[in-house]
């Protein structure tokens, strides 16, 4: 069974909860009167690191958004006050993908990075991936932190990076192949795009030695029916893993695959609260992950709301791990359900029907209104060759699932886009009204 940190990965619970609170100790020590942000917040709360005594004090500490990061970087460009060191000790600088908005801009120390590339480390070795793999990075190194620290995570294990950065989609299939790639490190709909590609020219699959898929970016991995496309396309193992340029690498799927992710309670606690009331949620039930990293002084989130929807699972995993499991993985996001004719949707759920269908390539929705009644219009570009007449029974199979009958369109071929990052396929414009 691999680990890539067995002494702590396998710690009795009580034992990580002593280190998780002797790190939170320590690290709120020292960013008081270092860290301008946090200063001011705590201050302003009435708390000093010397009342965090128990993980049960964390909760005197107030709450983080990713709008306050926001507000401080407009207010006091272009990084902001959540700098506890000196400008000169950072030696990164990597950005969200900002594909919701004005990128937010995080900064990286030497020691923060390498705390980066262990938590990766813990990603790489829970798929099973040894110093014996040959890791390819379908991704282009852009500001966006992206799989920028699984680069270092490849390092810590000793495993061959293979960059894929400059190059089109048939040309790092052909690189894999000469490389002898075995693990693929890409977004879920990149790894099912490269599939479509080696589809459309005769490329042979089986000529790259694949046995693992890792995927971060997006949801898609932890969606049942995408998981199963993406094994099937690549006939190797498909896992989950997630993270966030603000937060890091927190959560990943080990081998065997008990239906979740596994927080790295080494490096984070987790709270799981009620988004409308802040407060906890009993284990089992669903409630907004509000994360804090332990190993990233130089630029900390404390209790930060990540929008996240989970919910946690303790039991012991077969596995050997004693970390918690999101079960499920990521949930979806608590501002991504939409209501429509009074049936709440979320975009993991409808990807999850219209994957199950093999002759769907690509697809969008829109959510809109049309005569004051709302209307989902979900467009389908199928595979090659595929007949016309699967576009009835996903409309049946969307109408039974959801209880109400979207409007499914057929398109042709290559009409709709293709994402290597962050995809964007559902859309609400309800102010767009006809």
């Amino acid at each position: 069974m691999p680990f890539f940190d067995q002494a702590t990965e396998t710690m009795p619970r009580e034992r990580l909860a002593e280190l998780q609170v002797g790190k939170l100790r320590a690290m709120s020590q020292e960013l008081w009167g270092r860290n301008r942000f946090y200063t001011r917040k705590w201050k302003a709360a009435g708390v000093e690191p010397g009342d965090i005594k128990t993980l049960a004090d964390l909760a005197r500490l107030p709450l983080t958004k990713k709008s306050e990061l926001m507000d401080d970087q407009a207010a006091e460009g272009p990084f902001g006050s959540n700098l506890t060191y000196p400008l000169e000790a950072y030696v990164r600088m990597h950005q969200t993908s900002g594909t919701t908005g004005v990128p937010l801009k995080v900064m990286d120390t030497d020691a923060s990075w390498d705390w980066w590339g262990r938590c990766w480390g813990h990603v790489l070795a829970g798929a099973g991936v040894t110093a014996s793999d040959r890791l390819f990075m379908a991704f282009a190194f852009g500001p966006f932190i992206g799989f920028w620290a699984a680069v270092e995570g490849a390092r810590k294990i000793g495993a061959v990076m293979i960059p894929g950065g400059g190059r089109d989609s048939q040309q790092r299939l052909e690189l894999m192949k000469e490389a002898g790639a075995t693990t693929l490190c890409c977004t879920p709909t990149y790894a099912l795009r490269l599939a479509e590609v080696g589809r459309e020219i005769g490329f042979d699959m089986g000529k790259i030695p694949m046995r693992a898929t890792i995927h971060a970016g997006e949801p898609g991995a932890n969606v049942p029916a995408t998981k199963r496309r993406i094994e099937e396309s690549w006939a190797a193992k498909c896992f989950d893993h997630a993270g966030a340029s603000e937060v890091g690498a927190h959560s990943f799927e080990c081998i065997e695959q008990p239906g979740g992710t596994h927080l790295i309670e080494s490096e984070y606690i987790v709270e799981v609260l009620d988004p409308e009331t802040g407060l906890p949620v009993p284990e089992g039930e669903r409630g907004e992950m509000v994360i804090t990293n332990l190993g990233r002084w130089g630029f900390p989130v404390i209790r930060y709301r990540t929008g996240d929807v989970v919910k946690v699972d303790t039991h012991p995993c077969e596995c050997g791990r004693t970390f918690l499991r999101f079960a499920g993985g990521i949930l979806g996001r608590a501002d991504d359900m939409v209501t429509v004719r009074g049936v709440n949707v979320f975009p993991a759920g409808v990807e999850n029907i219209l994957r199950k269908f093999t002759e769907v390539d690509e697809f969008r929705v829109t959510v809109h209104k049309e005569r004051q009644m709302d209307e989902m219009d979900v467009e389908i570009e199928l595979c090659e060759g595929a007949h016309q007449d699967v576009v009835h029974a996903i409309a049946d199979k969307l109408d039974t699932m959801l209880a109400f009958r979207p409007r499914v369109h057929l398109v042709a071929r290559n009409t709709l886009p293709r994402f290597e990052m962050k995809a964007k396929r559902f859309f609400v414009r309800r102010d767009e009204t006809s």
